[in-house]
């Protein structure tokens, strides 16, 4: 080739480069966010509609981001839906190609995206504030094809693809408020300052939320509380609630629709329904024996008022061990005997205990208003439970014997279900706001955790929930995660 045509070449590709970058397509505008040590690239083809993007920057978490971000200003409910893959190989298995909602250009700025790693996690990541720590909700899909990050009011939603290329809901959400103008586009980020990544995205689409977004009625859920992570184990728009883990850590049983089901955590299993024989009105009062064989349930199938039964754990004839009612199980002694329940006899609500073989049942407390919920210490000394009788619903405990009752709460909100962890070290409990009656579905709640030693009591996680998101005990057998239930609001 000539030298003059080799430069002809070179003109060529710098004005096709220039005219790649000189077009953003959909978008307005590139930059940095953060302070990446190499300057980030974006090329659009509008032949094919794709922009390839590259970055470097160390990360996109924490309390501050570092990567390259191809961005529009949008306001309103909107949806930004990608097919995403990395170009090349590389060891970093968390470098990241994202669909990005933020709320300004500031490297701690307020965001969520719909997160694609170098190893196939995908999950939704989201900083509630300026400056607080990131957190996110991993999807049990691994490597999706396509991605579609939604907002819809003060809610951000995931949904994704496999191979056919149609969305859906992913379970992953979180209620984030975007203020006024705000920003969408495409991110990348090498997960390495050293290190330079490009990802492509292809089939790239703007425009108002589908209604399939919003299909997700339940999403069962596990927290990691080291870290506050989440991650959506399984999503359906049935109304399900109350986890239990197995003593094994290999699943969670749940009710829904009057059943009970087992849900295995490897893969992507779908529930398996219990056979409990007559008893196909279950409530969200149910749990496991220590030892994990036999299932404990709460159900209202003989005449409309919920007695509590004991079945194998696979499945089977229930036996009654209450033919009092109304009766609702919460807790298991741990050396596998007793039952702990709370129930009305005589008109009042009050704690109960009960041989889990079976016969006479020992009052614990009784009171003009309620005492519900109770759950056994892991050594078996304390039951903690919850009650109004200073007027806020808050958690008490007492010995086994209901001899020694004290005060644990004493704060603004209204506090219910209070489970000690496995190890002893911490108790978990569901909060609403002050001005909420009751344990009632739908409303704006946080799990919060407190050391049973004493200490402050820290926000685990902010949810859209209540009733049915952590009514019995669902630690899992190691104390290091807890499965609860969040709820998306029904219109």
């Amino acid at each position: 080739m000539s030298p003059a045509r080799t430069l002809c070449f070179l003109v060529l590709g710098v004005l096709l480069s220039s005219a790649l970058r000189a077009d953003p397509g959909l978008f307005t505008a590139h930059t940095d966010i953060g302070a990446p040590k190499q300057a980030g690239t974006v090329a659009y083809d509008s032949a094919t509609g794709t922009y390839t993007v590259g970055a470097s920057g160390q990360n996109m978490w924490a309390k501050n981001d570092s990567f390259h971000y191809v961005w529009k200003q949008v306001d309103g409910d909107i949806a930004l839906a990608a097919d995403i893959s990395f170009v090349g190989q590389s060891p970093e298995a968390h470098r990241k190609a994202c669909l990005v909602i933020r709320q300004t250009l500031d490297s701690d700025s307020a965001y969520a995206d719909a997160a694609l790693h170098g190893d196939g996690l995908t999950s939704l990541q989201f900083r509630g504030a300026p400056g607080d720590v990131t957190r996110e909700v991993q999807s049990s899909v691994p490597a999706p094809r396509r991605l579609q990050i939604a907002r819809i009011g003060d809610t951000v939603y995931l949904s994704l693809a496999g191979a056919d290329g149609v969305l859906h809901p992913s379970g992953c959400s979180v209620r984030l408020p975007f203020k006024g103008p705000f920003y969408i586009g495409l991110g990348v980020c090498a997960h390495n300052a050293d290190a330079f990544e490009t990802a492509v995205f292809s089939n790239v689409e703007i425009g108002a939320p589908p209604a399939s977004v919003k299909a997700v009625r339940s999403s069962l859920e596990t927290v990691t509380i080291a870290s506050g992570d989440r991650r959506s184990v399984h999503h359906t728009n049935e109304l399900i609630e109350a986890p239990n883990w197995t003593p094994d850590g290999h699943a969670l049983y749940f009710n829904g629709g009057g059943r009970i089901y087992r849900l295995p955590l490897a893969g992507t299993a779908t529930p398996e329904l219990i056979d409990t024989g007559f008893a196909v009105k279950c409530n969200n009062d149910h749990g496991l024996s220590p030892d994990g064989s036999t299932l404990v349930i709460s159900d209202q199938t003989k005449d409309g008022h919920s007695r509590i039964y004991t079945l194998p754990a696979a499945g089977g004839a229930p036996k009654e061990i209450t033919p009092k009612a109304p009766s609702y199980w919460h807790g298991w002694s741990p050396d596998g005997q007793t039952l702990a329940y709370c129930a009305q006899r005589d008109g009042k609500f009050g704690i109960f205990t009960i041989p889990v073989a079976g016969g006479a049942e020992k009052r614990l407390t009784i009171t003009d208003g309620l005492d519900d919920g109770p759950d056994y210490s892991p050594d078996g000394k304390w039951i903690y439970f919850n009650s109004d009788r200073t007027g806020r619903m808050q958690i008490w405990r007492m010995h086994a014997d209901g001899s020694a009752m004290e005060q644990v709460t004493k704060d603004e909100y209204n506090n219910w279900f209070a489970h000690p962890s496995p190890d002893g070290k911490w108790l978990v409990l569901l909060s609403y706001a002050p001005d909420v009656s009751g344990h009632p579905a739908d409303k704006d709640v946080m799990l919060r955790l407190m050391p049973v030693a004493g200490g402050e009591i820290t926000v685990l996680v902010k949810l859209f929930g209540g009733q049915g998101t952590i009514n019995v005990p669902s630690w899992s057998p190691d104390s290091l995660k807890l499965a609860y239930v969040r709820y998306q609001p029904v219109k």
